[in-house]
């Protein structure tokens, strides 16, 4: 890998109400509600600029969605000549560290990693290797946002496996005073610094240079980076060359993987476990929901396919032991073992696509990142929630290395980066 520094674009704490109010999660994991606390959080709120609304001005403007484009790129215009947000004095990589309280069911976190702006490759390369599927409108959404603010506006997820160079920069640089501090209000603890020093900057670079990336989180944002960077080949030593990343380290700072699950908005649940005859096995497991997961990891321990299906109504099945038969007509035999038997596999290939026949688009799936976002949105819409085990990071980078990518939206690693600490304007250089 090849990660560069870059003039980071960040806020003026004395120009905003605090850092915390301007931050944001990822574009993709941010629902309408908490959509709307962000823009009223703070007037120059991140999610302003990465989930963007045209304003009442904009009414004159052509009825697409490139006018929320253009008042993106009108705000962050706006911003940098107020001074709200300003470029660092000179290049850097940036140390990122994540501090997660404890809940009942998970110990304190920290993760450690750096963001910089990585050279982007294909697959074919094999430096970046894409686990996931994408889909075709979340990419052109990315595309047109990034081609018309000319920004970076918040980092990818990529893990990778060192060789402890790169980390004992981190690990020395954390002891220094910081750039900035602050808390988000999920409680997790936020702190950056900047590395500018020659001789840290060759040691990490000659750490990475033996290493290839995993992409954790952000599939669509690099489909978006390969796309651009086609579109702008013709110029020399382009800024379109390179994109936004964190780099974790996962020998040292292991990620959480957590499942992303569905819920069919037209599929009630009635239907759904009438459709499955007699090809799964079928029982329903006591609630509340953390009782009905606590039955899937079990169920998941013995092996083979499970999952849990609720119409949001308290009550929760258990769906396993699906006839081999059935497996070996519906999946695809054209890939590894591996591959054939996870979760994700046999939820699009053998039930959403046969058993079911749901069809793959929007108004028809959801992904929810929660068990109990999906819960909920089963009960909302009257459809079926489809909870899903996590699966294991070894299983996901090892499919990785043979070239093989998962069902889209198959992982949620994390933590993932709070969007807003700092940003990288390609016309800076």
């Amino acid at each position: 890998m090849s990660l560069y520094p870059f003039r980071g674009l960040r806020y003026d704490p004395d120009r905003v109400g605090t850092l915390a109010a301007v931050t944001s999660p990822p574009y993709d994991v941010v629902d309408p509600g908490r959509r709307l606390d962000l823009e009223t959080a703070d007037p120059h709120n991140i999610v302003r600029l990465i989930l963007p609304r045209p304003e009442p001005e904009d009414a004159g403007d052509r009825p697409d969605r490139d006018t929320r484009y253009r008042h993106a790129a009108r705000l962050l215009a706006a911003w940098q000549r107020e001074g709200v947000l300003a470029a660092d004095p000179e290049p850097a990589l940036y140390v990122y560290e994540q501090r997660v309280p404890a809940t009942a069911d998970t110990p304190e976190l920290l993760q450690r990693g750096l963001i910089g702006a990585l050279a982007v490759s294909g697959p074919e390369v094999g430096v970046v290797l894409p686990h996931e599927d994408v889909m075709p409108r979340p990419v052109a959404d990315r595309v047109g946002l990034m081609r018309t603010t000319r920004a970076n506006l918040e980092p990818l997820l990529l893990t990778y496996r060192g060789n402890g160079g790169a980390s004992g920069v981190l690990e020395r640089t954390v002891q220094g005073e910081p750039l900035l501090a602050t808390a988000t209000s999920d409680g997790t603890h936020h702190r950056l610094w900047a590395v500018t020093d020659p001789a840290d900057l060759a040691e990490i670079r000659r750490d990475l240079a033996t290493c290839r990336a995993l992409i954790a989180d952000g599939h669509h944002r690099w489909a978006m980076y390969l796309r651009l960077q086609r579109e702008h080949r013709h110029l020399p030593r382009s800024p379109w060359d390179r994109g936004l990343v964190l780099l974790v380290d996962t020998a040292r700072y292991p990620l959480r993987v957590r499942a992303i699950h569905r819920v069919l908005y037209r599929l009630p649940i009635a239907e759904a476990l009438n459709r499955l005859g007699d090809h799964w096995k079928v029982k329903e497991v006591p609630g509340p929901l953390t009782a009905a997961l606590q039955a899937l990891a079990e169920q998941k321990r013995h092996g083979g396919n499970g999952f849990v299906l609720t119409g949001g109504d308290g009550v929760f099945w258990l769906l396993s032991e699906p006839e081999e038969s059935l497996l070996d007509e519906t999946v695809p035999h054209d890939r590894p073992e591996e591959w054939r038997h996870l979760d994700a596999t046999v939820l699009h290939a053998t039930l959403l696509d046969r058993t079911w026949n749901v069809p793959d688009g929007p108004d028809d799936i959801g992904y929810l990142h929660t068990a109990a976002a999906a819960e909920r949105e089963a009960a909302r819409t009257g459809g079926t929630a489809v909870l899903l085990h996590p699966v294991r990071e070894s299983v996901v980078r090892r499919l990785a290395e043979q070239g093989v990518t998962m069902p889209r939206k198959s992982t949620s690693f994390g933590p993932k980066p709070a969007t807003g600490l700092v940003l990288r304007n390609l016309e800076l250089g």
